[in-house]
């Protein structure tokens, strides 16, 4: 194809780039950039490229079930509304080249089939079945659980309460709130049995004060507090140490799904000028899980680098 750069083999066959699908990556790597800055940007071209390895693998689908028939195929180019695999020949019969053109779709079933299971597996630790699976084998291989430490969460996207989508609201919810207590029921009445335990919520200091456009975890940060000072007065008497951490933010995955507006924002309200450090959070979560700390409890731990006034 004309304006096509070759970029290499796969599996015998030619990829070639059109210039047109470069000047398209690049247009959207200079608007992320100039609107959003230079994570956005970055961001939004890795997002790209995978988009068009899914596209790839779409035409692959197209190219091996050719194949299979006799038919070859020297080259396949990616464009900017897609790819392009080219046969050598029109297969002979009908239903020869009906299976070929539904072998691209049947790829893209099978890997949106993968990310429904990859992201089921992300919202497993809010189902209850599978959190007591999980405690039950925990238990088998070492005898007992001494500390829960509710880490998993994520930030949603970056949107005002009215523009929030219900569906986005209660994932969010779901995996924030829903998830520790799920863990703390499954859990706890081990631990009351043993009388001892340690748990650690991992909150936010959204919780305490509320992050605009990110009502959805700022509320489910809240509920956690809440939910730690509820659930340590219940186990005051068995040993049982139930705490809250407010950090604010740490440079982490979950900055991939913020908008570096967002992420400016944040910063912008730390007095110490810059974010935690993973390892700083670290060093106070392992205390609140140790037998070191046995009379706090019901209680929240800042760590916002002075933006907290209570």
């Amino acid at each position: 194809m004309f304006w096509s750069l070759n970029i290499g083999s796969i599996a015998g066959t030619q990829v070639r780039v059109h210039i047109t699908f470069l000047l398209f990556l690049g247009w959207i790597f200079a608007a992320s950039w100039v609107s959003e800055g230079s994570q956005a940007a970055w961001a939004g071209l890795a997002f790209m490229v995978l988009l068009f390895a899914c596209v790839l693998a779409h035409e692959f689908g197209h190219i091996f079930t050719a194949r299979a028939f006799g038919v070859a195929t020297p080259d396949v180019t990616l464009l900017p509304i897609g790819g392009l695999a080219r046969l050598e020949r029109i297969p002979e019969k009908p239903q020869e080249e009906f299976l070929i053109a539904i072998a691209g779709p049947l790829v893209n079933v099978a890997i949106a089939f993968g990310l429904v299971l990859v992201a089921g597996a992300h919202l497993k630790m809010a189902d209850l079945a599978t959190v007591e699976k999980t405690r039950d084998a925990t238990l088998k291989t070492f005898g007992k659980i001494d500390i829960l430490v509710n880490n998993a969460g994520i930030a949603g996207v970056n949107r005002t309460v009215w523009e929030t989508e219900l569906d986005e609201w209660r994932k969010v919810l779901r995996i924030n709130l829903d998830g520790p207590f799920i863990c703390c029921k499954a859990i706890v009445p081990d631990m009351i049995r043993q009388k001892y335990g340690r748990i650690v919520n991992i909150a936010s200091i959204a919780g305490k004060e509320g992050n605009a456009n990110a009502a959805h975890y700022s509320a489910s940060k809240a509920g956690l507090i809440a939910l730690t000072k509820s659930l340590g007065k219940e186990l005051a008497g068995y040993e049982i140490a139930v705490n809250a951490v407010t950090p604010a933010a740490a440079r982490t995955a979950i900055f991939e799904q913020m908008t570096q507006q967002h992420i400016d924002f944040m910063l912008s309200k730390i007095p110490k000028g810059r974010f935690v450090l993973v390892e700083e959070l670290a060093a106070m979560v392992a205390w609140l899980a140790s037998e070191d700390c046995a009379f706090s409890t019901g209680a929240v731990f800042d760590i916002s680098g002075g933006r907290a006034t209570y």
